[in-house]
């Protein structure tokens, strides 16, 4: 229990940010699970849309600091990977 005032506003700040980056972290996890999603079912188009969005997703929970910008990085190659095997060569 906090002793202070200060250190009871402490806890209710860290309560918010813990609910707001439990959020952001869900939604890369299920971007990301949405494009691993596509590319088992074979769906080359769907997977590139999807693969879009989770970048997106990736990059806002990065520049938030949700994410650290490597791990961001790491996940968007990862994903781009995938996809690029996936679809026709050229």
């Amino acid at each position: 229990m906090a002793n202070t005032r200060s250190a009871e506003k402490r806890n209710r700040q860290t309560q918010k940010r813990r609910a707001r980056n439990q959020g952001v972290r869900t939604r890369v996890k299920s971007a990301v699970k949405k494009v691993r999603e596509t590319l088992e079912r074979g769906e080359t188009a769907a997977a590139q849309t999807a693969f879009l969005a989770a970048a997106k997703v990736i990059d806002q929970a990065s520049s938030k600091g949700v994410v650290h910008r490597n791990t961001a990085s790491r996940k968007i190659s990862r994903l781009a990977k995938a996809v690029a095997k996936t679809a026709p060569a050229k």
